[in-house]
């Protein structure tokens, strides 16, 4: 007997999925804007920004050398942690 487990559906419905934007498009004041008129959680907020990272990482690691792509993700990283950071105080 055997069988497969396919994960890759498996956020489909999660919340979080729709805020990764606030750190792919938005930055600063307008973050912050949007993280107050969503009023998420914080458990899907957390997620989003896991997301956001993993994402990141990853383009980041296979465009080192493109300033074009290398550029944001090094941003959005930067981004997301700092607001890690920012969300324990």
């Amino acid at each position: 007997m055997a069988a497969v487990i396919d994960f890759g559906s498996c956020a489909v419905g999660d919340p979080a999925c729709d805020l990764v934007l606030a750190w792919t498009f938005l930055s600063g004041e307008a973050r912050a804007a949007f993280r107050e008129r969503v009023a998420a959680d914080p458990g899907p907020w957390a997620r989003a920004r896991g997301w956001a990272l993993w994402k990141s990482l990853l383009v980041l690691s296979e465009n080192l050398a493109t300033r074009t792509i290398a550029g944001p993700a090094r941003r959005i990283i930067a981004d997301v942690l700092s607001d890690s950071l920012d969300s324990r105080r």
